[in-house]
């Protein structure tokens, strides 16, 4: 078998996790809500299929880069995403986040992208990490504030203003990492051929 592990993260009212095939319904109310979408992407809302496709790609990148985005679970309910996004056009690894406005103004975020940090730092050795923030969003900008971060550059990101804030050093205080999530490929094998799952190697050909 192949595959690869996404871990467990747990904060004092958090859990950070693999995303599930149950989150789909209220991760698609999320990245469909146009206060939420105006800051994520290209800005527009997104339907349940592309909200399908948004998460599969989190999903795809641990395979792919070894981190990726986790689900951000508050007393059961998908609360919103954050993690590590590293697609062949950023020009950084970017710490980034998001909350469904249900659950905003809380400090989700912050304790979220605290957490990521933390365990970006102690089990990657990232410990330089940008946020790609819209001139306009204000209340992410003051997320990076709280963060330690602080606004470097502005730059164009999929055809759009984004301002660069970059972390300092990581929070001293780690999440509690419990049991990851195994994502198993089977491995088949015929006369000729391996087919097995995508590995990060695999992009320069596949492209």
């Amino acid at each position: 078998m192949d595959g690869f592990e996404i871990p467990t993260l747990r904060t004092p009212r958090l859990t950070l996790r693999a995303f599930r095939a149950d989150d789909m319904q209220a991760y698609a109310a999320m990245l469909g809500d146009p206060a939420v979408a105006r800051f994520l992407g290209t800005g527009k809302p997104r339907d349940a299929a592309e909200s399908w496709e948004a998460a599969a790609r989190g999903l795809g990148q641990w395979a792919l880069r070894g981190h990726g985005l986790f689900a951000v679970e508050h007393d059961g309910v998908l609360a919103g995403h954050a993690g590590i996004l590293s697609p062949p056009a950023w020009p950084h690894p970017e710490l980034a986040y998001a909350i469904a406005p249900a659950w905003q103004r809380r400090g989700f975020a912050t304790e979220a992208a605290q957490a990521v940090r933390a365990w970006a730092a102690a089990a990657l050795g990232m410990r330089d990490l940008v946020s790609f923030i819209r001139p306009e969003n204000a209340p992410s900008a003051a997320v990076a504030r709280r963060l330690g971060a602080r606004h470097e550059a502005a730059i164009e990101l999929m055809g759009l203003a984004a301002q660069v804030w970059r972390h300092g050093p990581p929070p001293d205080a780690a999440p509690r990492i419990a049991a990851p999530t195994r994502i198993a490929n089977p491995v088949l094998e015929t006369e000729r051929l391996v087919l097995r799952g995508f590995r990060g190697a695999d992009n320069a050909p596949i492209c």
